[in-house]
């Protein structure tokens, strides 16, 4: 049996050290603070809105929820993105998506200030991201990284598959992997001999929206296994991207739940504490 990479006990690790580093500001100092905007009363975006309003208020910081109504125009949306870009007192500005049908989600990202983009996605953030410079990194992948950290895993020299190439995890997580010298293959719909390409892989992170696309006799003895996929069941269970029997092979996987899932909150609180220092000039 392989070990657990447990993305709860990590996230729980980060959250205390930035609530240990708020104590530790010039009492003079504003506390950080996080907007999060949401459009519309869709129950998923409203139980992951709560939760990252929670998280703030655990740690020290500052949050506001800014809930807005199912018709508000592309406009409307737009002159709220532009008063928190001039507000000083904001460091980041979170839009949750997705947005309802007839809001452009594109021109939402590029509205936001890239200084104030905890999410990662602007432009000018993912162009620093393939420049190996210092920007805010879009927090699932992110939370992967910070999992291998903690458990003291390298990937430089391995060989790593990232399967699925989305904006938010696919692309982002093989560029970091490349910048801690790993060897990427990306695969997607319509990549040939994916089984394959995972049995001689020394990594797999399973992002392809597909419950439990990942079989054990793809896993090669010893490889790390990442599993970002969340699904529920008919029967309200929480499955992944990847069989649960991996486990049986591999050296390391994550769980699901408990595994990359906790990780997405702890970086945003993570780059929202990054923006904040940056515009005190700290």
């Amino acid at each position: 049996m392989g070990q657990i990479l447990a993305g709860n006990e990590v996230s729980k690790a980060i959250r205390e050290q930035l609530k240990e580093k708020v104590l530790k500001l010039d009492p003079s100092f504003r506390k950080p603070k996080l907007v999060v905007v949401i459009v519309g009363d869709d129950p998923a975006s409203q139980t992951y809105v709560a939760a990252k309003a929670k998280a703030c208020e655990q740690v020290g910081f500052l949050s506001e929820v800014n809930r807005m109504d199912e018709k508000t125009t592309q406009t409307e949306l737009m002159d709220v993105i532009r008063q928190y870009n001039e507000d000083e007192s904001v460091d980041g500005i979170l839009v949750q998506l997705p947005l309802p049908k007839h809001l452009d989600s594109r021109e939402v990202i590029l509205g936001i200030d890239p200084n104030k983009d905890v999410d990662g996605f602007h432009p000018i953030n993912v162009g620093k991201l393939h420049m190996n410079e210092e920007t805010f990194i879009p927090c699932t992948p992110k939370g992967i990284m910070e999992i291998l950290k903690y458990y003291n895993l390298s990937v430089s020299g391995k060989s790593v598959v990232v399967l699925g190439r989305s904006h938010l995890v696919g692309r982002p997580i093989a560029q970091l992997m490349v910048s801690a010298n790993a060897t990427v293959t990306i695969c997607h719909s319509r990549s040939k001999d994916i089984q394959k390409i995972c049995q001689d892989s020394d990594v797999i992170v399973a992002a392809v929206g597909v419950p439990h696309f990942v079989k054990k006799d793809w896993v090669k003895p010893e490889a790390i296994v990442i599993d970002v996929g969340i699904h529920r069941t008919e029967d309200n269970q929480i499955i992944g991207d990847v069989v649960p029997e991996v486990m049986e092979v591999a050296s390391y996987m994550t769980p699901v739940p408990k595994g990359v899932g906790p990780m997405t909150i702890a970086m945003l609180l993570s780059n929202t504490f990054q923006a904040y220092l940056s515009h005190l000039g700290v």
